[in-house]
């Protein structure tokens, strides 16, 4: 076939249309799927929120003996394992109270496959193994604390004020996209 021939079939107008329509298509399934980001991984090593330093000791000894302790430092109220679900995922979750009576969900050496829309969220559903743990996430109450930093590493994520921590049983990175569970961890009180 000359290169005469093919512009002729080309010129075509069905077969221009085709072409156009293939061309849309690879674009827009590129940009949802976005196949890339199973080879790109990205690390992400936070250190978990520091204390704020001590007040002043009080100057009278009895107010000092009357005062309850202060919390030294950052305290795990729950935690666990993550498992699979649409992905490998592994690592830990805890949930943190802080001393200033705020609370950090922490993911720690989280291994998971990098994907388009991976939230973190805490939610009040069971942690199901196998594909029907994969979308039970979103059946329920959920919080979402935000876009995954990373897909690799320790990480931090607040809770948003007036939010009951008691009221959660589970951490999932979701992915928003497809509406799939990457892995979970089902929060064990401590």
């Amino acid at each position: 076939m000359g290169v005469g021939a093919l512009r002729a079939v080309v010129s075509r107008p069905l077969v221009a249309a085709v072409v156009v329509v293939a061309v849309v298509a690879a674009g827009v399934g590129l940009y949802w799927f976005q196949p890339w980001k199973l080879w790109q991984d990205e690390t992400v090593r936070e250190s978990l929120p520091a204390a704020p330093s001590a007040p002043a000791p009080p100057a009278d000894r009895e107010t000092a003996s009357a005062a309850p302790p202060a919390q030294a430092g950052p305290r795990t109220l729950a935690d666990g394992d993550l498992i699979s679900h649409e992905h490998a995922t592994s690592g830990t979750v805890r949930l943190i109270r802080l001393p200033d009576g705020s609370h950090v969900v922490r993911l720690e050496n989280l291994e998971t496959s990098n994907g388009p829309d991976l939230h973190v969220w805490l939610t009040d559903a069971p942690v199901r193994e196998g594909r029907a743990g994969w979308g039970v996430f979103d059946d329920g109450e959920y919080v979402s604390l935000g876009r995954l930093k990373g897909n690799r590493g320790d990480q931090n994520y607040a809770l948003p004020a007036g939010v009951d921590p008691d009221a959660f049983t589970s951490v999932t990175i979701w992915c928003d996209r497809f509406d799939v569970s990457f892995g979970a961890a089902e929060l064990e009180r401590v």
